[in-house]
């Protein structure tokens, strides 16, 4: 379908279009126009993928200037499945662009137009029945050279870029276990100084062919236009004998769309490797984003425990020895290096000079440290090593304090941590500020390789930055000393934790950057705590219901067990013998009616493990298994991928299987149970953080001082929005069909149901909620009886609207109307221009 959309020519590639997908967009244009931020909730299962492409590589056609579409998304799944949509609308636009310059696109609307009037006057006749579901043949990828415009009829250049892991092709690399030995295995290749010594004796370094040959090509290695998927990406640069990581890394300021993980933008230190060069006019997506302010926290948050200072000290005594070595054979390579400190960071090259101020600032470094010289007492590289061994072994004290007879909980601002770090080891405030970089420069001047050996000694340089940048003014950070961070109980694992307060730290510079930043997902909401989370304010704000033919989902509050005992999760009833028997009969009821997959969510893996062993002591596990079989997801990813995998076999045989999962776990994010998969998902429980973590308490203590986010407003939002993207996952079309179950008597609430999204609230009847198991089960039998029925195909045409329907909604050309004065003509103007 090509439509006009406020005088955009929108390429969509099905022939017809939710109301709420044309909604959508219009919101989408109308955010870009305005070039603004926008929040835009719409529901899961609605086509929210192809929109955004759609919308957004059409406003990139008729607007040449615009920049290019960065789409952020959380795992390699989700991208490829983003890059086969967007394959699926650049070659419907090529196509009809071919249409147009042939003549035919008018002849084949007209064609259309005719079958539409045969058809209205003659009802009896059968029109063919069409399919608007994408089909599961994957669309062509890699470069286009059918046509002589390239990919979308425009030379259009969309990559995907993720870890070296997932983009390397040499045999030997690829048989390393996990993503850290690749990562080292590829440095120990490809590293310059490795390079130069197999150079001057050839042979006596193991080099990558498909490096050395990208190396050699130089201004050779464009890439045609096309759509590149990671697969693609790997088949087109070994067929050249060239490295598809750093291919990609080279292509991307030439790429139209770019799709990558959220941390390549988000987290500082990948941020300037990766998107310092992207134009301000560039348009950033973030899907799926109802935790982007988790993310945004992560990425500048520092854990240091016990065996981090333990292996940051043994990293420094290697260096020690490595300086002392090339001190003998090599100093002048200690003597350039100094001199390049002398001269600042960005000459040195560790900081790129942004041109015109277009890179992204970095937030752990504050901007006046970036053009100044290194303090004189870290430039020498042994001078360092003695400097941050005073600070590692600070931080032991400190830990060794907290975890003695008088220890306990210690919370400290940056400026009060500092002072007494600087009291203690007579250190400077200044050089700490200039640890991560210094270190950065000292591994590259000692030519080391191998960089995750050094993971802990980065985070103590890392923790140091961050402390002494954000020391000054309000203290956006925590420094939170705890006996005991493990999870295991009764180890002994003191940590020193420096978390981040403030969510909108690391998302700030991108709001200030690009002029368009959207975040999108289909449980955002209540919307109207982002803005005030992330410090932003949008043009564009909306949450979108969905349009049905049929009452597809069902959402259910279930707040008593068959014997009327209210059931909830609450910390004071969770143990009770009663809610436990009640949520286990609940489970078995629901199993015993509900065909093929179940899926279940907890709050946390501790309870699940918990409930999961009274039920067995019970004998509920025994009778669950006579109707489904039981899978679990575990904290190990391998035991869950293999679980999963399971569990999707017994529903294709039809032996029908429940899975017990934990929201905020892998299951709940990134996992969709659509179709027979998932008929029913049970929320045990409302899933609300762990309220006694002392981060947390920080965190609810800042937003309650600085943005007057009040403690349980915050609690009940993240809690809901948890649940929202737990119960989401049973719904992925509009043919598709599920329940809802929330099996917690806190739901009930107004205060609690009230947060849900929009397109789940519609659902939600004053007769499914406060309803007793026996109760549920009825509504269950008479959901399902309903969704058995044959798909009434007229009904689901009712929903689609046709390119006629599109056309008509669009608002009438704006006239301005001009008085000639008293008594006299009016004159009406047109804004309407021709096409």
């Amino acid at each position: 379908m090509r439509f006009d959309l406020d005088g955009l020519d929108v390429f969509f590639p099905y022939d017809r279009i939710y109301l709420e997908q044309h909604q959508y967009m219009r919101s989408l244009k109308q955010a870009l126009d305005a070039g603004g931020h926008c929040l835009l909730e719409m529901p899961t299962g609605t086509g929210k993928t192809v929109c955004l492409l759609s919308l957004i590589t059409s406003y990139q056609f008729a607007n040449p200037s615009a920049g290019k579409l960065v789409y952020c998304t959380r795992t390699v799944p989700e991208m490829n499945s983003v890059m086969e949509e967007l394959a699926v609308v650049l070659n419907y636009r090529a196509e009809q662009l071919l249409l147009s310059e042939a003549g035919d696109i008018e002849d084949a609307t007209m064609t259309e137009t005719q079958e539409e009037q045969e058809s209205s006057s003659n009802p009896q006749r059968k029109k063919p029945r069409k399919v608007y579901k994408k089909t599961s043949s994957r669309p062509p990828m890699g470069p286009v050279i059918s046509n002589n415009k390239g990919a979308g009829g425009s030379g259009v250049l969309a990559l995907c870029l993720s870890s070296r892991r997932n983009m390397c092709v040499h045999e030997r690399v690829l048989q390393e276990s996990d993503r850290e030995a690749v990562d080292a295995a590829c440095r120990n290749m490809t590293a310059s100084w490795v390079l130069e010594q197999a150079k001057q004796n050839p042979g006596s370094m193991e080099t990558c062919s498909y490096y050395d040959n990208f190396q050699e090509a130089g201004e050779a290695t464009s890439m045609p236009s096309g759509i590149y998927d990671l697969e693609e990406l790997k088949k087109w640069g070994k067929g050249r004998g060239w490295c598809p990581y750093y291919l990609t890394r080279q292509a991307i300021n030439h790429a139209n769309v770019l799709v990558y993980n959220y941390q390549y933008m988000l987290d500082p230190k990948v941020a300037k490797m990766v998107s310092s060069e992207l134009e301000s006019e560039s348009i950033i997506v973030f899907d799926e984003a109802h935790n982007i302010d988790s993310v945004c926290i992560e990425a500048l948050s520092v854990t240091i425990n016990d065996r981090a200072l333990e292996q940051a000290t043994r990293s420094l005594g290697r260096l020690s020895s490595e300086v002392g070595r090339i001190k003998k054979s090599d100093n002048q390579r200690l003597q350039q290096e100094y001199q390049n400190l002398v001269n600042g960071l960005i000459d040195q090259g560790l900081l790129q000079e942004s041109t015109n101020n277009a890179g992204l600032a970095s937030n752990a470094l504050a901007p006046d440290v970036l053009n100044e010289a290194v303090p004189g007492n870290i430039r020498r590289a042994e001078h360092f090593i003695g400097f941050m061994r005073k600070v590692v072994e600070h931080l032991k004290a400190r830990l060794r304090t907290v975890a003695g007879p008088n220890g306990g909980v210690q919370s400290e601002t940056p400026l009060a941590f500092l002072h007494r770090m600087t009291n203690g080891t007579s250190l400077e405030a200044k050089p700490l500020r200039f640890a991560y970089s210094r270190l950065s420069s000292l591994l590259r001047t000692l030519q080391v390789s191998n960089l995750d050996e050094f993971n802990s000694l980065t985070d103590v340089a890392d923790f140091a930055t961050l402390l002494s940048t954000y020391s000054e003014g309000v203290a956006k950070f925590a420094i939170i000393m705890e006996p005991n961070g493990s999870a295991i109980p009764g180890a002994s694992d003191p940590v020193i934790q420096l978390a981040c307060l403030d969510s909108s730290l690391a998302i700030a510079p991108l709001f200030k950057r690009f002029g368009s930043v959207i975040i999108t997902s289909g449980t955002l909401s209540p919307i109207d705590l982002y803005p005030k989370l992330l410090q932003f304010e949008p043009c564009i704000s909306e949450s979108l219901s969905m349009s049905t033919f049929r009452p597809c989902i069902r959402p259910m509050v279930i707040t008593r067990g068959s014997d009327q005992l209210a059931v909830s999760t609450k910390y004071e009833d969770r143990g009770d013998i009663g809610v436990v028997r009640n949520y286990g009969a609940m489970l078995v009821e629901l199993c015993s009616v509900i065909p093929d997959g179940v899926v279940a969510f907890f709050t946390s893996y501790s309870y699940m493990e918990s409930l999961v062993s009274e039920w067995d002591a019970m004998g509920v596990l025994r009778e669950l298994t006579k109707s489904k079989l039981v899978f679990i997801e575990t904290k190990d990813v391998v035991e869950t991928t293999l679980a999963l995998d399971n569990y999707r076999r017994a529903c294709d045989c039809g032996r029908g299987a429940v899975f017990l999962s934990v929201a905020r776990g892998k299951v709940s994010e990134g996992i969709n149970f659509d179709r027979h998969y998932g008929r029913a998902v049970i929320m045990f429980g409302v899933p609300f953080q762990y309220t006694l973590s002392h981060v947390l308490r920080a965190r609810l203590e800042y937003l309650l001082t600085h943005y007057q986010i009040r403690e349980q407003d915050f609690l009940n939002f993240d809690a809901l929005r948890q649940a929202s993207q737990c119960v989401g996952r049973v719904i992925r079309s509009k043919t598709d069909y599920g329940l809802m179950i929330f099996a917690d008597s806190r739901y009930n609430r107004h205060d609690k149901r009230s947060k849900l999204p929009k397109w789940i609230l519609q659902f939600l009847n004053e007769s499914n909620l406060n309803l007793s198991t026996d109760m549920a089960i009825q509504h269950v039998r008479q959901f399902l009886r309903l969704m058995g029925q044959p798909v009434d195909q007229v009904a689901l045409q009712s929903v689609l609207l046709t390119l006629d329907e599109v056309n008509r909604m669009n608002p009438p050309p704006a006239q301005h109307t001009t008085s000639a004065g008293e008594g006299g003509a009016m004159i009406v103007e047109s804004t309407e221009t021709s096409s």
